[in-house]
């Protein structure tokens, strides 16, 4: 494969370096003099005749004591459920978030490029990370309003009044992932602050410039301390925010080694509130009946769109013995058919990958795949440059091989013949995984059953279609090692709040009490007011 060509790029996506050396805490943009640490891409640029890695710019290398200070700030935003923001009316805390999704727009253009740039995502998928995020904020917004106009009224039962709505858990520490690090991280935020919960926000060590464009919009929309940005190293900045006890809930995207051990560092693991997204091995089944050209197109999709670097990758392919061949020819040429080039180019599916170490990790589940008996199906696979390897798509692939036992996050693809549907349903069963799973088949007395052994292994069973996480409105969630809590625009601001109410004995005394609160509307809690 030869390498890109990277020394005529277009202007509008041309970029200068970033030196982002402020971070946010307390509603102020503090200014870092101290270590930073440099930004790469690994698409390949010339400078002073030398071909390398874009030096992108950098970012402030924050230590422990910068953590803990945006720690205290959302502590003290928060102030044990009697800060400003946790006890302001559900209307004000919408004012604010709609200020922040104005103001977030006017960044588009900026953050699209930084999205090609930083985690070389193409074009369309970039403007579709940036719009589908504001669209969920609106949504968000929109479902907030709903939830409140439900809780505007009083039950009784037993003689007992109860006026019921949800309230926030406390201070929320939020870590995004790469591969989606404005959308992904943003599922995350968005409900935790609506609900009155205040926030640290370290961005993902890709994607982190990206965020500069709206520290200052954070810091105009919101009151000090509820939204804290901080940079740096994971177990720098996380984990002594963890080991204070002080965080109400964990609110991770990323592998579940990296939240099992910053839950065990904090010293009241009970109290711990999670929330996590985490890795998957999103299985394709495909039965002697499918379609298989559709099979093959979703199955591209499914695992190599953005390289396969998504959670909700197809990331094994289980094809029944009859249509192997068929299925594995047609798949193969599909997969060297796609166009690889830079993001910004027209009809781009591959692009370079943002890690720099990921070709050597495929490499080198490639070379146990073949040590153990799998073949290279695609004349390209495997072939490599700097910040590339094409999609290997490996067969025939058994269950000692590390390419089927790992999630393998980039553009490898292991592909397994079956017999019985009891085979890679046996599978499915012993996975430390449970997210999602694509069917292909059309005879439904074959389907129907099958339907409902799947809905009880993972969480969603995706109908001759890939595995994908939208249209946010749906509920998005896994068994086992895949998730914590459920992110949906629906859902996230339930998994970021807890239900509480205020009770009282239907008498005379009480009601007066009630209706006084009520006409005088000095509660924000006990109120009807209906948001329109």
């Amino acid at each position: 494969m030869s390498e890109l060509s990277t020394t005529k790029i277009p202007a509008i996506f041309e970029v200068s370096p970033i030196e982002q050396n402020k971070y946010l805490v307390n509603g102020k943009l503090v200014h870092w003099e101290g270590e930073t640490s440099d930004v790469y891409s690994t698409i390949q640029t010339e400078v002073h005749g030398k071909t390398g890695p874009t030096r992108l710019g950098s970012i402030p290398y924050l230590g422990e004591k910068e953590a803990l200070d945006a720690l205290d700030a959302a502590y003290t935003a928060y102030d044990r459920g009697q800060g400003e923001w946790p006890t302001m009316k559900v209307a004000a805390r919408i004012k604010c978030m709609e200020t922040f999704v104005e103001k977030m727009k006017t960044k588009r253009e900026e953050i699209v490029k930084l999205l090609m740039w930083e985690i070389c995502k193409n074009l369309p998928d970039s403007e579709k990370e940036f719009d589908r995020t504001v669209e969920y904020i609106y949504d968000t917004i929109e479902d907030y309003k709903k939830m409140d106009r439900d809780s505007a009224k009083f039950h009784k039962h037993d003689g007992i009044h109860a006026h019921i709505r949800r309230g926030p858990l406390g201070v929320v520490l939020c870590l995004g992932p790469y591969n989606y690090p404005l959308n992904e991280t943003f599922a995350l935020l968005i409900p935790a602050v609506m609900m009155g919960n205040t926030a640290i926000f370290k961005p993902a060590k890709h994607g982190v410039l990206l965020i500069t464009p709206l520290l200052e919009a954070f810091q105009e929309s919101f009151p000090p301390g509820v939204v804290n940005i901080v940079f740096g190293r994971g177990r720098v900045v996380a984990s002594p925010i963890m080991k204070t006890g002080k965080v109400d809930v964990l609110a991770l995207i990323g592998n579940s080694a990296s939240a099992n051990a910053l839950q065990a560092q904090h010293p009241k693991q009970n109290r711990l509130r999670l929330v996590l997204g985490l890795e998957a091995k999103n299985p394709a089944i495909i039965l002697p009946d499918a379609d298989l050209d559709l099979a093959v197109a979703e199955c591209i999709a499914g695992t190599l769109s953005f390289n396969g670097q998504r959670c909700t990758a197809l990331k094994v392919i289980y094809v029944h013995e009859n249509i192997a061949e068929t299925f594995n020819r047609k798949y193969a040429e599909a997969v060297d058919a796609l166009k690889f080039g830079l993001p910004w180019e027209d009809g781009v599916k591959l692009t370079p990958l943002p890690e720099p170490d990921k070709p050597q990790y495929i490499q080198e589940l490639i070379d146990d795949a073949k040590a153990k008996g799998a073949e290279i199906l695609n004349e390209k696979g495997g072939q490599t440059t700097e910040n590339y390897i094409w999609p290997a798509v490996l067969f025939p692939v058994n269950k000692e091989m590390r390419v089927y036992q790992e999630e393998q996050f980039g553009p490898v693809v292991p592909v397994l013949t079956f017999k019985h549907i009891d085979e890679p349903l046996d599978d499915m069963a012993e996975s430390n995984y449970g997210q999602q799973v694509s069917l292909f088949g059309k005879d439904t007395k074959t389907l129907a059953p099958l339907i409902d052994t799947l809905v009880n292994l993972v969480c969603r069973v995706n109908l001759n279609s890939s595995c994908q996480r939208g249209p946010d409105v749906y509920p998005f969630t896994g068994r086992k090692d895949s998730a914590v809590a459920t992110l949906s625009v629906h859902d996230a601001l339930r998994s970021f709040s807890i239900r509480t109410f205020v009770a009282s004995k239907d008498n005379a005394y009480n009601n007066a009490i009630l209706n006084e609160l009520l006409d005088t509307k000095k509660s924000n809690f006990v109120s009807t007011d209906y948001i329109l």
